[in-house]
């Protein structure tokens, strides 16, 4: 550690419990990690539920979202707990930091739900398998109003965190509908 920098703190909070500054944080943060590709949109997504964020002082340098959604699968309809905004402010990548924000998602998500599950960039392919996520190698759908639409372009970056249910990783998978980016 350099100096200047403390000793990062990992807090965990509902939406609800965030005032806005550290919303407004948050939110900059997520816009600077995915250079200006992180949308109105993709922010509502990671609304409603719970953050673990990553504190340098009074620095925000990491953050993840858990939102429930469910997920259609063998004819069932899946508490899944889904992953959003998992971001590391650059100059701090490389030093374990995404791994604490996600070791607190993945409690949570083995206290609460049936399955994980993400959409993941390709630069965080590894980092998602490495942890014991599982490619989704069956094909992709989404329930939208106007009924059940598939999603090729979603086929090979979804990942799945089996917990208490048995999944067929080469059947379909089909998310509930959200405007913007449905995974």
């Amino acid at each position: 550690m350099t100096s200047g920098q403390s000793v990062p703190i990992l807090q965990v909070a509902h939406t609800a419990d965030l005032d806005a500054a550290t919303l407004g944080a948050a939110r900059a943060l997520l816009d600077a990690a995915f250079e200006g590709e992180f949308t109105d949109d993709d922010w509502d997504h990671a609304l409603g539920g719970m953050h673990a964020l990553l504190w340098e002082a009074s620095d925000l340098i990491g953050h993840a979202a858990l939102v429930q959604r469910r997920l259609l699968h063998g004819g069932r309809a899946l508490r899944a707990g889904y992953v959003e905004g998992v971001a590391v402010r650059a100059d701090r990548r490389g030093r374990g930091h995404g791994a604490a924000l996600m070791d607190a998602v993945e409690r949570m998500l083995r206290g609460g739900y049936e399955l994980g599950a993400l959409s993941a960039s390709k630069e965080a392919l590894g980092f998602y398998a490495a942890r014991g996520w599982q490619r989704w190698a069956g094909p992709t759908f989404a329930l939208t109003p106007t009924g059940t639409v598939r999603t090729p372009e979603e086929d090979g970056s979804i990942f799945v965190l089996p917990l208490s249910v048995p999944l067929d990783r080469h059947a379909a998978l089909t998310c509930d509908w959200r405007d913007g980016d449905v995974w």
